[in-house]
């Protein structure tokens, strides 16, 4: 049975925890570039696999490499892709995440250039920054009249 590691902060998320972090140094955007494409790059193959070991699974067949092929009939190419890109967009996020949940538990700090999805409220618990609505522009009584419409 696994043991629960107990967290200090009272059921706050990794990413609440981030954002909460000051962010002194960003460290190395360099290093996160190089781990995200590798992660993307690795989903990829992954997920190229993992949808043929699928298919063949399902149907008992090899899938189809080519949708235009005529032996292949319609609505087996269009199943292939539905299930084959469906298959390698979920396992690209997963690996994606699970990359981004590292690097938040490695450095403390979200990713370079992930922003929080909910800033930390500072003053009072239980408040809410509300956000501030900007007056529109004044419309000008004058407009801009092309040269064709002027005069007429």
């Amino acid at each position: 049975m696994a043991k629960k590691r107990k967290n200090n902060s009272k059921d706050v998320s990794l990413t609440q925890q981030a954002a909460a972090t000051p962010n002194t140094k960003a460290p190395g955007r360099g290093t996160w570039r190089v781990m995200d494409r590798g992660s993307s790059v690795l989903a990829g193959l992954l997920a190229a696999r993992a949808s043929a070991i699928v298919w063949r699974v399902v149907t008992g067949k090899k899938p189809p490499t080519s949708g235009r092929h005529p032996e292949v009939s319609t609505r087996e190419a269009v199943t292939w892709a539905v299930v084959g890109g469906g298959l390698i967009e979920l396992v690209k996020v997963g690996v994606r995440r699970g990359t981004a949940t590292y690097w938040v538990k490695s450095t403390g700090q979200l990713p370079p250039g992930m922003k929080p999805l909910h800033q930390p409220t500072q003053g009072k618990p239980g408040t809410t920054k509300e956000p501030v609505l900007s007056e529109p522009a004044p419309h000008s009584s004058t407009s801009k009249v092309s040269r064709r419409n002027r005069g007429r």
